[in-house]
Parts: C-alpha cells; structure tokens; sequence
C-alpha cells in the first residue's frame, strides 16, 4: 500500500537510472511532457557494473532530488544474470547512501509473487518461482532494509507497448508478426490468462508517485485478465494485416498455472482519479504509435 507524504507538489529534479530502457525512457517521456526537470541517467552516462559506477553516479545526485531506479538486466534468465543485477544495485545503493536523496521510486516487477487462484495484492505472499522473480525481489529488500531515505516500490505486471525491447509474447509480439504479415502462433490453444498493462500507464503512475512523495509498494496492473487468444484477436482487429491465428504444441505446464489475475484496489485508493487503458485501446494506441514511426 502507498502512503501519501504531501499533497501534488513538483519536486526540485528527478534522475531517472536506466534512462535508455523501456520503462526509463517512457518516465522521462512522461516528466518531460509535464514540464518537470529531470536527468536521464543510461550506461553511456554511468555504466552501473564499473568499479567506479558508485563514484559517478554520486556525482550526479543532489539532496533534493527524486530519484526512478529502472536500471537491470531483465529478464533475469541465469545466476550470472542474477550477479550483475546485484552489482548493478550495489553501485545503486552506495551512491544513495552517499547522498541522501528526498525521494526515491524503484521499479520491480510482479514475478516476486507467489502463484495463486485468486487475484493478488501487494500483501500477497512473495516467493518467486523464477531467476527473474529471485532478483527483484532481492532487489527490493535490499533496498528497503540499506536506503535510508523515504522508499516506493512498483510491480509492474507483464507491460506491452511500442518500444518494448524484449519481443516478449503477448502482444508484443503479436502485433510484430501481424505488421510482417506472419500468422501469430500460440501456446497450445492461448488458454491462459494474463493481466498486461501499458507502458503510458506505468509512468503516469510512477510520476504520480513522485509528485506526492508516496512511500511503501505498489502493483501496476489493470485488475483485468485476457486469455492471450483473445490477445491475438485484439492485435489483428487493431493490425493492417490480417493475419491468422495458429498454434503450436505446448512444451510444459502453462506458467503461473494458466493465471495471474491481480486486485487494483490499492492502486484505486492511491489515485482514485486514475484509470488504466483498457487491452482493446491500449494495443490500438500502439499500433498507431507503430505506424507513425513507420514501423
């Protein structure tokens, strides 16, 4: 749950960590459209696992500055995956404890929680069943228990949207194979069901979180499962091409046993005028992003 310090107020500066990355890039897009100073911070910038990232990135921090950690190695696929995260996050940590900034919003990801059959929440149980969950969740409690300064932490579920870097499936990579003319293949028969939020909404939150000094945890999520068949039906009524829909045979059990759904009750309370972009007009808004830029 998130706790409130004050009222809307701008801060002095937000330095985004991982500024080049698909969630970085899109906050800095967000505070640069609401007029709100801020340094984006990439590894042309500060490469976050040199021995002297602690030392650089201090130098770049004022006292008064919120701060956005989005900066690791995702997905998390492997131990030596895991090593960097962790030494990316120790530079991350050192430089903060050097200066202590006012405010500081870390984004971590929905693969802490343990699967279950009901929606989840940000009390539900965290014990992850991947590499990737293991590091995020590392991630935040070192970062609870080490920082000393006033801490938001946000789970982003499954995020899609145009510049997404990762191709992941869903509708990611759905609308890519529908904009190359190529049949989008499921999983057995797209039978599981996930909640996917859009990228825009994943930083408009995150500036809302700046802008009032919130503290404590955060899932971002729509409240809302899609079963990646009616995905793949959303990305051809939005796509240029119609393609169709195939499958090929399933490898395994499906993962987070078929489904993940969440409850948005305290993303509600938090930001009772906020509301999240629906799949249908999400993946809409994405495919004209696409075309725009031509791709």
């Amino acid at each position: 749950m998130l706790r409130h310090a004050h009222a809307e107020r701008r801060p002095a500066r937000v330095v985004v960590i991982g500024a080049r990355g698909f969630v970085g890039d899109a906050v800095c897009r967000r505070l640069g459209a609401a007029g709100i100073v801020h340094l984006g911070l990439g590894r042309r910038e500060v490469d976050m696992q040199a021995a002297d990232a602690a030392a650089k990135l201090a130098a770049q921090l004022r006292p008064q500055d919120g701060v956005v950690v989005a900066a690791a190695r995702a997905p998390c696929k492997s131990t030596a995956m895991l090593a960097d995260n962790m030494i990316m996050l120790e530079a991350i940590v050192d430089a903060l404890g050097g200066v202590p900034v006012a405010h500081v919003v870390h984004v971590s990801s929905d693969a802490v929680y343990a699967d279950q059959p009901v929606p989840l929440t940000e009390n539900s149980p965290t014990a992850p069943g991947t590499l990737h969950g293991v590091m995020h969740l590392a991630r935040d409690i070192a970062m609870s228990s080490e920082l000393k300064v006033p801490l938001a932490i946000v789970r982003p579920s499954a995020i899609y949207g145009a510049a997404d870097p990762h191709d992941s499936y869903g509708p990611n990579r759905f609308r890519r194979l529908a904009a190359q003319g190529k049949d989008i293949v499921l999983f057995g028969g797209g039978e599981e069901r996930r909640d996917h939020v859009l990228i825009d909404d994943v930083a408009e939150l995150i500036v809302r979180i700046l802008l009032r000094g919130s503290t404590g945890t955060l899932n971002i999520a729509t409240g809302t499962v899609h079963s990646f068949r009616s995905i793949a039906e959303i990305v051809i009524a939005a796509a240029a091409n119609k393609v169709a829909i195939t499958s090929t045979p399933r490898n395994g059990p499906m993962p987070h046993n078929g489904y993940r759904p969440f409850d948005p009750a305290a993303c509600r309370a938090a930001f009772p005028d906020f509301s999240y972009v629906s799949l249908p007009e999400g993946v809409r808004r994405v495919q004209r992003e696409m075309e725009q830029a031509g791709g």
